[in-house]
């Protein structure tokens, strides 16, 4: 028989905690100004003069939710430690088409070098930020929370779970080290849900999580008698999930997954679920449109 745990306690997914930042990966930044501009931008070599300052102005072109301009201001400040980044729109602010969001002063080379990229890593976060917010408001009134998932910008999963939770949103595990999972391809390996449950509640610590997909009511039961502590409904009507609140009576959170658009979010919502996880906030996020402006008063002199 498997281990019993207390089936009172949390379920192991962060929301944003206060005052996080976002995780600025400097090294990442440095390779994405490398790839962008490995010897210089050829462009402004020979249109901007070496010595001339500007202004340039951080918009957003569409209503979106503010995330990640920490990265935003970190590209400048790489590109060139003396430019002068101001952030001015907060994490998790709703902006509206024309909202001001940044502002950098300095050589105009260096932030036409690091503009694409900063653009890049703020536009990528505002987009899954925004996306996760639409997911957030669909289930409101429910008990149910949004989760992210694996499926994530290789490279960019930090960022993009950051992401999640400015919009709101809940993040599953980071990694494949942080929590058992068992899907199906390890229930098939391990010759059913009871033995796969069993093997790792026996090698998890007393403290560890073990979740697991089911496809049905009966392996549902299975996963309840093993005292899993969390069931994958995979792919499942709402109706069948409804069915499995019924069955689950409180003894195990279940988490809702499998193709979560925005209606199919709000009906598993309504079942009384516990967990709604959504691939598409990070591998199908819509992208926002923002723009980087250099005010038309720039100084083209060659300031000393």
């Amino acid at each position: 028989m498997s281990k019993q745990k207390d089936r009172r306690r949390a379920a192991p997914f962060a929301g944003l905690r206060e005052n996080e930042k976002a995780p600025v990966d400097m090294t990442a930044i440095r390779k994405a100004i490398t790839e962008d501009s490995p010897q210089g931008d050829l462009t402004s070599k020979y249109t901007v003069p070496p010595k001339a300052i500007a202004t340039a102005t951080l918009y957003a072109k569409g209503d979106l939710v503010v995330a990640g301009l920490d990265y935003f201001k970190a590209v400048c400040e790489q590109v060139d430690p003396a430019l002068d980044v101001s952030v001015i729109a907060a994490e998790g602010a709703n902006a509206n088409k024309g909202d001001i969001l940044a502002r950098v002063s300095g050589k105009a080379r260096a932030i036409l070098l690091a503009e694409r990229v900063a653009l890049n890593y703020a536009i990528r976060a505002c987009s899954v930020a925004t996306l996760t917010a639409k997911y957030v408001r669909a289930v409101e009134g429910t008990r149910a929370r949004i989760l992210d998932t694996r499926k994530t910008t290789p490279g960019l999963r930090d960022l993009e779970k950051y992401a999640v939770r400015v919009g709101g949103g809940l993040s599953h595990r980071r990694n494949l080290s942080a929590m058992v999972l068992i899907k199906e391809n390890h229930i098939a390996i391990a010759g059913g849900i009871g033995d796969a449950v069993f093997m790792a509640q026996e090698g998890e610590e007393d403290e560890g999580y073990v979740e697991v997909e089911v496809k049905n009511l009966k392996e549902l039961s299975e996963a309840i008698e093993a005292y899993a502590d969390i069931a994958l409904l995979d792919n499942m009507s709402p109706k069948m999930i409804k069915e499995a609140v019924k069955l689950a009576k409180g003894q195990i959170w279940l988490e809702a997954s499998g193709n979560m658009t925005l209606q199919k979010a709000k009906q598993a919502a309504q079942t009384g679920v516990d967990f709604i996880s959504v691939g598409a906030l990070t591998h199908s996020a819509p992208a926002v449109d923002i723009s980087l402006l250099v005010e038309t008063d720039m100084d083209r002199r060659q300031q000393p």
